[in-house]
């Protein structure tokens, strides 16, 4: 883990997109981050879920796409793989990426249970390819993100009156932020329309940032659409690669985080 650190550092993995099939295939990705969203906003408005299962339901859901990608990469052998790369034992996208996501994957293990840290995704769309760039980093999310309370991370001993009253505020501030989610996440399927039904000059570019982190009891979230440069790239995407975050991504960090810092 601390040899894979520097890896995620204002990188992102950049995906080609040679045919339709392959259009295809990311729109359905796509649809499935979707439906996690809108899944994530049922169980938020649930009284009798707890916060802290619904967050749990999400990094479940996220473990098994990092679990398919780095698999898909490298096979079995994925650990061993990146392991090699950030060893400089071998030097090609398939040990990069294997490298990247497995980094990605160990962090997602501390997303929920360390305290001030934002997790921040951006993926973008271009004509030939897209990108997905992932970033752990600590600051102060935007005044315009919700924000809901969660009474299992209170450490505080509270009467019975005060209790209630908080345990109704949460329920609250909680279906306020299902409320927020499910009218945000119809951004990740206008970025990432279906390939089959909508022409290619409507689909090359497009976008979205999602932006979650915690501050005590306070959870705070950012689920918006994100437009992609069209001079981003002047090379043509012919194989996997890391490359630079990109403007879109350090843009997005100065909108929704006030002094980002790189967590490392």
């Amino acid at each position: 883990m601390n040899s894979g650190t520097k890896i995620l550092h204002q990188q992102a993995v950049r995906i080609p997109l040679p045919d339709v099939e392959a259009e295809r295939s990311h729109h359905k990705n796509m649809a499935r981050i979707a439906a996690a969203g809108e899944r994530k906003s049922e169980l938020l408005n649930d009284p009798d879920v707890p916060l802290t299962e619904v967050y749990e339901d999400e990094l479940d859901e996220m473990r098994q796409s990092f679990k398919h990608r780095l698999h898909q990469i490298a096979g079995d052998d994925y650990y061993e793989v990146a392991t090699a790369y950030l060893d400089g034992e071998r030097d090609d996208w398939i040990g990069a990426l294997a490298a990247y996501y497995l980094e990605c994957y160990y962090r997602l293990q501390e997303r929920y249970t360390v305290d001030e840290q934002i997790f921040f995704l951006v993926i973008l769309r271009y004509p030939d390819c897209f990108t997905v760039n992932l970033s752990f980093l600590t600051g102060d999310i935007s005044p315009a993100a919700v924000r809901y309370e969660s009474i299992k991370h209170v450490e505080a001993n509270l009467n019975e009156h005060h209790q209630e009253q908080y345990y109704a505020d949460c329920q609250y501030s909680q279906h306020k932020a299902s409320e927020y989610l499910r009218e945000s996440v119809n951004c990740i399927r206008e970025a990432f329309p279906d390939p089959d039904t909508t022409p290619y000059e409507q689909r090359q570019y497009g976008g979205f940032v999602h932006v979650t982190g915690r501050d005590g009891t306070t959870f705070a979230e950012v689920l918006d659409s994100l437009s992609a440069n069209s001079d981003r790239f002047d090379d043509e995407a012919t194989s996997p690669s890391l490359v630079s975050e990109g403007p879109e991504t350090s843009r997005a960090k100065e909108t929704y985080v006030s002094n980002p810092e790189i967590k490392l």
